[in-house]
């Protein structure tokens, strides 16, 4: 600790014990925290003391000269711990502060994850109510949305954690995943106000969301499990990135083309903008004119919704439409960054007995995951170091030539065609 006694000492430091409301200010300086203000972007640290100018909250003011303090020393000084609320073993992250006698209004800075409805749906009156109750009981800081989906209420006290949600609970909200269990899933709009919806994803997130319900709120598994469901290719929750279960929507039959609107974008935008915006983007060279028609060749179609994001009246997605299952996707943990792998190139998602089959498949991959697994391991980061040929024989998936036994690594730039 010898660099924070140093930075202690730094002219114009200020600790929590020693703001200066006397002066008429609420906050204490902070001139390395003032520098991130100073560029062409919006900061945090602009809407973090205006929120503490308004409510006048001891926490906030804490929380801005721990930072301050960290930005000197070059040393983090938050650590968790356990909050939960009745019943629940998740759903509260904690963050004590491991210098609290330097700066003790900044002690305890707890984050509670809400979940939210599939679709992210919401309407003004239960957004205010949220809010309401949010700045009665913490700090009023407020992140829509987390990367696993959750409504993230940014800093309560251990001591108002239990009333906090008994608030919540009665309007209607429920704590979020955290912990070795189900995480908050996530889906994208879907057929809510989207053309490419390829299944009813907002109705297979809440079918699952019931089925997991109890390990998400009670974890019991070797590490996190996530699921993001998005309607088609396009996937809009970047869930082939975030989620250990991508569930993405497509088709299996050819691409649908209105020739009547194909020939009314055409005369807009001319037969140069097809050729040149369209057809030569192809990525796989699935399309090609035909005797001034275009044509688009299924069997080499890759589903990359260029051409469908690009003339969405005149293309639009097959009628043989369901599900592809990816799974592994995670930020770096044991092995690094991963993509997910394609596990179940297509399945139906039409009926209630498609749901069943669907959460059936998924409880056979988490039974097998429970077992071959290790303690703190992704499942991607299980198949990665057992092979693909071990899980998808343990999960009882038969081989596909569309499986991909080593996914893409580098989330950020796109591989060559």
């Amino acid at each position: 600790m010898e660099g924070a006694k140093d930075a202690s000492s730094r002219e114009g430091h200020h600790c929590g014990g020693c703001h200066s409301e006397e002066n008429g200010k609420f906050l204490n300086p902070t001139p390395m925290l003032n520098e991130l203000e100073s560029g062409p972007w919006p900061s945090f640290v602009s809407g973090f003391k205006e929120l503490a100018e308004r409510t006048k909250k001891p926490m906030l003011r804490g929380v801005l000269d721990q930072l301050e303090y960290s930005y000197n020393t070059k040393m983090g000084y938050w650590k968790g711990g356990l909050v939960t609320v009745d019943g629940y073993g998740a759903g509260v992250i904690t963050r004590y502060s491991m210098i609290k006698d330097k700066i003790p209004e900044a002690a305890e800075f707890h984050t509670m994850r809400i979940q939210p409805a599939p679709g992210l749906h919401y309407n003004t009156a239960m957004m205010r109510e949220l809010c309401d109750i949010w700045e009665k009981y913490g700090s009023g800081i407020i992140t829509l949305h987390g990367q696993t989906g959750d409504i993230m209420l940014q800093g309560i006290e251990e001591k108002y954690v239990q009333q906090c949600f008994d608030e919540l609970n009665e309007a209607g909200w429920d704590l979020g995943g955290a912990g070795a269990g189900m995480r908050t899933a996530v889906s994208c709009i879907g057929p809510g106000r989207c053309e490419n919806a390829c299944y009813d994803n907002l109705n297979l997130h809440l079918k699952a969301l019931k089925h997991f319900v109890g390990v998400l709120h009670r974890p019991e598994w070797n590490y996190k499990l996530k699921f993001k469901f998005s309607g088609c290719p396009n996937d809009c929750t970047n869930a082939i990135m975030r989620s250990d279960l991508a569930v993405i929507g497509t088709w299996k039959d050819a691409i649908q083309i209105d020739r009547d609107e194909v020939t009314a974008w055409v005369e807009k935008k001319g037969m140069d903008a097809l050729v040149n915006q369209v057809i030569n983007l192809c990525p796989t060279r699935a399309i090609s004119l035909k005797d001034g028609e275009m044509h688009i060749e299924t069997r080499d179609c890759v589903r990359c919704m260029h051409c469908l994001n690009a003339m969405p009246k005149a293309l639009s997605p097959g009628k043989e439409r369901g599900i592809s299952l990816l799974m592994g996707g995670k930020n770096t943990l044991k092995v690094g960054v991963n993509m997910g792998s394609l596990i179940i190139p297509f399945m139906k998602m039409e009926s209630d007995e498609d749901v069943e089959a669907f959460i059936e498949q998924i409880e056979t991959i988490i039974e097998w995951w429970e077992d071959a697994g290790l303690d703190h391991e992704r499942i991607g980061e299980t198949i990665e170091r057992v092979g693909l040929k071990q899980f998808i024989e343990g999960a009882g998936i038969e081989a596909d030539i569309n499986m991909v036994s080593r996914p893409r690594d580098n989330p950020y730039f796109k591989a060559p065609y």
